[in-house]
């Protein structure tokens, strides 16, 4: 019998772990880890592997949710650092593959079944057409998928990173707002967790509320029941700014095949997303309103993407 494979994705808080035969998409053993329980990788793999029977891997790709290029890895959210060439002998594997999460993301895609895609709004997906990928959770993840003719090509990238741009009066008084607490003022310090919580604050100190809620999963759930009415209509403007910055992202990618929505908070959010303007504003883009208008926009809501876009990098030949 084929050794398993050992598979990840790791974010800013949490490490999801599973075995896969290699060449298979059969997961199993799947655990998930709080980052913060554990000092660095290494520490988190050990005690996975612990935790279940059989040979240790010898063969294994992680998906992390920072910059993967460079030989050293020093996570966005977290604080775990590592040097991939130093890795691989600490956990004894012949073959280490690190990609980025949303690279995983995307090249999960292909292996999800169709009851996991949540369709918003018209469009429609063109085969044989890039696709892109992009979701908020501890941070916002954004990565392409192109085909060719034997796999789909990651195309990834750190454009949760690109500047902010407001397009209307609140959204440039929001952007102060944020300016005078960070400086620069990212996509990802909006569209992340702790952005919902700030654009929530924000709010409250623009309309002379107390700040009652603390977390940002306080702020969707108060948004949810409608106990809140400041919490709904910053989960409201939050969903119209990610239809901004994914309409300009479908855009500059020129994502015909589709849009895909990851990450662990929209499923929490969905019922919101839905009645927002996240759709109106994906392709409220002048000229080119038709263009965006007739893409379709999904999400995901598979628990495993990143793990089954792990198992297709293993050995898909144009991941590296």
């Amino acid at each position: 019998m084929t050794r398993p494979a050992l598979v990840g994705d790791i974010g800013g808080t949490n490490a999801r772990f599973a075995l896969v035969t290699p060449g298979a998409f059969d997961l199993h053993d799947i655990q998930t880890l709080a980052c913060a329980d554990h000092a660095n990788l290494d520490d988190a793999v050990n005690a996975y592997l612990a935790s279940i029977n059989g040979e240790r891997p010898i063969e294994a790709c992680l998906a992390f949710a920072c910059p993967v290029h460079d030989d050293e890895i020093k996570m966005t959210n977290n604080p775990w650092r590592f040097s991939k060439s130093d890795m691989k002998q600490r956990l004894g594997l012949d073959n280490f593959k690190v990609i980025n999460d949303f690279t995983a993301m995307a090249l999960g895609l292909p292996h999800i079944p169709d009851e996991d895609l949540v369709n918003l709004g018209d469009g429609h997906s063109e085969p044989g057409r890039a696709r892109l990928v992009i979701g908020p959770g501890t941070g916002l993840g954004l990565a392409g998928l192109a085909p060719s003719q034997r796999f789909w090509i990651p195309l990834s990238a750190e454009g949760g990173h690109a500047s902010f741009a407001p397009v209307d009066d609140f959204e440039i008084r929001l952007l102060q707002w944020f300016r005078g607490r960070y400086g620069r003022v990212s996509i990802e310090r909006v569209l992340c967790g702790q952005g919902l919580l700030d654009i929530y604050t924000a709010m409250c100190e623009f309309e002379g509320h107390d700040c009652a809620l603390s977390t940002p999963a306080c702020v969707s759930e108060a948004a949810r029941s409608e106990e809140d009415p400041v919490a709904r209509q910053a989960v409201l403007r939050f969903c119209k700014i990610l239809g901004d910055a994914t309409g300009d992202a479908a855009l500059t990618l020129g994502a015909r095949g589709g849009v895909y929505l990851c990450g662990g908070i929209l499923p929490r959010i969905l019922d919101t997303l839905r009645i927002s303007d996240f759709r109106k504003a994906f392709a409220d883009k002048g000229r080119m309103s038709p263009y965006n208008a007739d893409i379709a926009t999904w999400v995901v809501t598979a628990k495993w993407t990143g793990l089954l876009g792990a198992a297709e990098a293993l050995h898909n030949e144009e991941v590296t």
